[in-house]
């Protein structure tokens, strides 16, 4: 399958995406609409682009869906087991139940997906069609087709049937944890693959293309998120705006298939305890014992710049730093080895050197921001609060590893910006590249964590 991430985004030429929308379960962000006309009873084509941060939970999650109520209702969703589903019910009665062997588990990775409905296709496997990355999914299991040539309403919508984004319709449950860009939804007509996106002719990366000039038929849309005010609003021309449920400005990201940003790894954090959220760029720890979590995107090359808010440290203790990757994914507390880390009682410790720990740095508290500057060309990292330098280490060590953003604590809560805070950011700074949204300015030459950054930096 053709990958979304590390670096479609290499190529200065091409089309790049500018904006998705970051959606969070613990919030029931959604986007909803009902159409004021019928759509197509035979034919459909639903394509959007999506990055899943929730791995641990327990339902469903919806990424689309027509809704009228529980006996009348089409959904594409990913189970929490990693399948990706369509199901559809007409009046109490499964009609379409089809999931994926393939599992979608990866946190860090854009994927497209196309859903292509056609009821005039003769054999009723190919009447709804799943496509990932330009790949057709063909091993379901349980694999319900239908028999059916049209479908009132579930196809493309109308009357009373509500179409969503993120949940599943007017019910508003099954929420979606993660980011969706280039949303379009084409009413009567079954388009390929290859009208939304098209594979880099160096890298093979399956990519976004420009869609503004489909013909996007009734109830058909095209949502971009380039408007923060309005993260409802349809481009396609036909007005088919989308009514906001919990969904605010802070929710438009630059994190998109053509720039994937660096976030929170929920795969690689020591013991249990660390919940995290807002697309990964949130995270609560539980109290107990240290709790810790890496981030997706390591460091062997470059400079780097992060800031990272401490929300909440009831228990004292909590630290931020960076750590080598080699060390293991157990549980780590200040005193490991494998780490630079700047703790809240104002000391920095520096294990991986075998040196003792700075003490004195400056203490810090609930709503600091701790910004990090990693340059492995020189072999320094810098420690800010607030804006300010407040130590700074150098030593080779730092050239001769591939290095992870850290943040551990007992019972603290951090929020990480790479480049797309979840927090309120009053600046608006960027990198020398124009990339991020930070409250203080980088460094000159230091970069956030992005594709974009890192096909510069590699090439």
């Amino acid at each position: 399958m053709p990958l979304i991430i590390p670096a479609n985004s290499a190529s200065a030429s091409g089309f790049a995406v500018d904006n998705s929308c970051r959606f969070n379960k613990p919030s029931s962000d959604y986007l909803n609409r009902t159409p004021a006309s019928s759509g197509s009873s035979t034919k459909s084509t639903l394509s959007l682009w999506f990055k899943k941060t929730d791995i641990s939970e327990s339902s469903a999650q919806d990424l689309y869906s027509i809704y009228l109520n529980g006996d009348n209702q089409l959904r594409l969703r990913l189970r929490n087991t990693g399948e990706i589903t369509i199901y559809i019910s007409i009046a109490n009665i499964e009609v379409v139940d089809k999931r994926s062997t393939m599992l979608l588990r990866d946190p860090s990775a854009w994927y497209h997906v196309v859903l292509i409905t056609d009821l005039t296709e003769s054999t009723s496997e190919d009447k709804y069609k799943i496509y990932i990355n330009n790949e057709r999914i063909t091993s379901f299991s349980p694999n319900t087709n239908t028999s059916a040539t049209s479908y009132n309403y579930v196809v493309a919508g109308g009357n009373s049937w509500v179409m969503s984004l993120g949940s599943n319709g007017a019910n508003n449950d099954n929420f979606f944890s993660g980011y969706i860009a280039e949303a379009v939804f084409i009413d009567g007509s079954a388009l390929a693959p290859t009208s939304f996106g098209e594979a880099d002719e160096d890298s093979g990366i399956w990519k976004p293309i420009d869609v503004s000039e489909l013909t996007f038929g009734t109830n058909g849309f095209y949502l971009d998120f380039e408007d923060s005010a309005a993260l409802g609003d349809d481009v396609s021309g036909n007005g088919n705006d989308f009514s906001i449920g919990n969904l605010t400005a802070i929710d438009q990201t630059t994190d998109t298939p053509t720039n994937n940003f660096c976030t929170l790894n929920p795969l690689d954090k020591g013991l249990s305890g660390c919940t995290v959220s807002e697309g990964n760029t949130h995270v609560v720890m539980t109290s107990g014992a240290y709790k810790d979590i890496k981030s997706t995107i390591g460091m062997s090359a470059g400079k780097w710049y992060w800031e990272t808010k401490l929300v909440a440290n009831p228990s004292e203790g909590a630290l931020v730093g960076i750590t080598q990757m080699s060390v293991d994914g157990s549980n780590h507390t200040a005193v490991d080895a494998g780490r630079i880390i700047y703790q809240t009682n104002g000391n920095v410790y520096r294990n991986v050197l075998g040196l003792s720990a700075v003490t004195g740095v400056g203490t810090y508290t609930d709503g600091d921001i701790i910004s990090t500057a990693l340059d492995m060309t020189n072999g320094t990292v810098k420690f800010y609060k607030n804006g300010s330098l407040v130590h700074t280490e150098t030593n080779s060590t730092f050239q001769s590893d591939t290095w992870s953003f850290y943040v551990a604590g007992n019972d603290a809560t951090w929020s990480a910006n790479f480049g797309n805070p979840t927090f309120t950011i009053s600046s608006g700074n960027t990198d020398g590249n124009g990339y991020g949204n930070f409250e203080y300015l980088p460094p000159s030459g230091f970069l956030s964590l992005c594709t974009a950054n890192l096909s510069e930096i590699l090439s």
